[in-house]
């Protein structure tokens, strides 16, 4: 039987999805993540998110507050959900950090903005918002440690979802023959410095790596 290493704990549907594919699974968190004591300033119409953290960070502090005033600019459609959810209103989604810059440079040039990230968030929002002279505030609201757990075997295949997942696996491990599959491209960009067994999901959703997981294994 192929086993498939997640770096990441899935869900109960996930989980099942992988299961029932007949590949075994072994599964651990490769990043804790640690939110932070900081005041959110809620002065702000408009805020961007680049992850579900720094959306849990923000709804830990509004439990009183009326979220329908505020204005959210977001990476990834779950993160987009959970927004909704909790009643803000999503003026815009991107794919990935990079896109939604560009968005709020063609679209929002005037407005001003609050960015809630983590202390390993990249470098190409801030860096496009600067460069286009879009006002923004970026404040720290969680943190991303690397959990490294060593593994006394290999993996036919193993799930990243981000950079710091590799190098966390990276710390205690290697990665012999196993194929790599990434969420993304700025993952696989990480990967590709260690191996050119990658295989990259077409749209950056966990159940995509899953399914892309599936369908290598399944025909052997």
């Amino acid at each position: 039987m192929k086993t498939v290493l997640s770096t990441k704990m899935l869900s109960p549907s996930q989980k099942e999805l992988f299961l029932n594919s007949g590949l075994g699974l072994v599964e651990y968190d490769a990043l804790k993540i640690e939110l932070l004591d900081v005041k959110i300033p809620f002065t702000y119409s408009n805020y961007i998110f680049t992850s579900k953290n720094a959306v849990k960070a923000f709804l830990q502090q509004t439990k009183k507050l009326d979220l329908s005033k505020y204005n959210a600019f977001c990476v990834g459609e779950k993160t987009k959900s959970l927004l909704e959810e909790k009643g803000l209103k999503v003026m815009e989604m991107a794919e990935n950090a990079s896109e939604l810059a560009e968005t709020l440079v063609k679209k929002h040039q005037n407005e001003s903005f609050l960015f809630l990230c983590g202390n390993r968030r990249r470098t190409e929002l801030p860096d496009t918002l600067i460069k286009n002279n879009v006002q923004y505030k970026e404040l720290e609201v969680y943190r991303t440690n690397l959990n490294p757990k060593g593994f006394q075997r290999d993996f036919d295949g193993i799930l990243f979802f981000s950079p710091s997942g590799i190098r966390s696996y990276l710390l205690k491990n290697t990665l012999g023959e196993s194929t790599l599959f990434c969420i993304g491209n700025t993952t696989a960009s990480e990967a590709q410095k260690h191996s050119k067994n990658i295989i990259v999901a077409n749209r950056p959703t966990v159940e995509n790596v899953l399914v892309q997981a599936i369908n290598n294994y399944k025909h052997l």
